[in-house]
C-alpha cells in the first residue's frame, strides 16, 4: 500500500508535494490509498503556477481551474450577496440552470451544502446553520469538534442532554446515502468536517473517496480553501488548516508534460 503525508504553506506547494508522492519509481500506478494533504493557508496560491497549470488543463478539454473551484464555492456570487442566507437563497434559485451544464446533472458540491437532499422539497440549508453554531459556539464554551462518524443526517438536532453545553454541530454532509450508489463520478467529496481551536481560527477536514490530482485536485483545494475562508469570516473567526484526505488518490493526466511543473523547471514556475 502506498500513502503519505504533506504539509505544506499554500495549495500550490501542497498539491505539488502530492503529486511528486504519488510519481515514484517504486508507484508505477502512481496511486495512494489514505492520503493526506495539509494546507497552512488554503487561500493562497502561486497565480502564475495557476495559469500555466490552467494551459495545460484547457489544452487537455479540461474545465478551467476556476470553474472546478466554484463548484465548491461560488466566491464571485458570494461577494454579491449580504449574508450566508443570501447566498444560499440565489444558489437554491439558480440551481435549476446550473445543473444544465455539463457534469452538473446529478448537481454541484456546494448545491449540496445549501440543499441538501431531505424531508423538505428545497432542501437542508447546511452552510447557514453550521456558521451560525459555530458564531455561537467562539461566543461561549468552546467545544473542539463533533466527534463524528458519517451517521448524521443534515437535519439532525445537536443538543447535548449529558452536559451543560450544546455541541456545535461542524459538519457538511455530501454523500446522500439511497441516492449516491455510483461507482465513479459525482459526488467524490463526501464530508466536511470543522474544528474550531482555542485561538478561534476554524480549521477544515475533507474526506475523499477518490482525487484525481490533475483533473480535480487543484480545483478542489482551491474551493475548499475559499469555503473555508468564508465560513470563518461569517462566523467572525480567524480561517485555519484544510486537510484533505483522500480514500484513493491518483497522478491522471499527462505525466510527461506535467512533470517540469512538479520539478520547477518549467519556463514560468522556475
Amino acid at each position: 500500500m502506498h500513502t503519505f503525508t504533506v504539509t505544506e504553506r499554500d495549495v500550490t506547494q501542497a498539491w505539488v508535494a502530492a503529486c511528486n508522492k504519488l510519481d515514484r519509481k517504486d508507484n508505477p500506478d502512481r496511486t495512494g490509498l489514505h492520503t493526506v494533504v495539509r494546507i497552512a493557508d488554503p487561500t493562497s496560491d502561486d497565480p502564475v503556477f495557476r495559469a500555466e497549470l490552467d494551459r495545460l488543463r484547457t489544452s487537455r478539454g479540461l474545465w478551467p481551474l476556476e470553474t472546478v473551484a466554484s463548484t465548491l464555492f461560488p466566491a464571485a456570487l458570494a461577494t454579491r450577496c449580504a449574508s450566508p442566507d443570501d447566498l444560499a437563497e440565489r444558489y437554491r434559485r439558480m440551481y435549476p440552470v446550473i445543473k444544465r451544464y455539463p457534469g452538473n446533472h446529478r448537481g454541484t458540491y456546494f448545491g449540496r451544502l445549501v440543499s441538501y437532499p431531505a424531508v423538505s422539497k428545497s432542501g437542508v440549508d447546511q452552510l447557514s446553520t453550521v456558521i451560525s453554531r459555530l458564531r455561537a459556539q467562539a461566543a461561549g464554551t468552546k467545544i473542539a469538534a463533533a466527534y463524528e462518524i458519517d451517521l448524521a443526517a443534515a437535519t439532525d438536532t445537536d443538543t447535548d442532554t449529558d452536559t451543560d453545553t450544546k455541541e456545535a454541530g461542524a459538519d457538511l454532509l455530501v454523500h446522500t446515502a439511497g441516492k449516491d450508489n455510483s461507482y465513479i463520478g459525482f459526488p467524490c467529496l463526501s464530508h466536511i468536517s470543522l474544528q474550531l481551536d482555542r485561538d478561534r481560527r476554524v480549521h477544515a477536514a475533507a474526506l475523499y473517496r477518490s482525487h484525481f490530482m490533475f483533473e480535480r485536485a487543484y480545483g478542489n483545494y482551491l474551493g475548499l480553501g475559499r469555503l473555508l475562508a468564508y465560513i470563518a469570516q461569517q462566523a467572525e473567526l480567524a480561517c485555519g488548516t484544510l486537510t484533505v484526505v483522500a480514500g484513493h488518490a491518483r497522478l491522471d493526466g499527462p505525466i510527461t508534460q506535467l512533470r517540469p511543473l512538479l520539478t520547477g523547471t518549467s519556463r514560468l514556475a522556475a
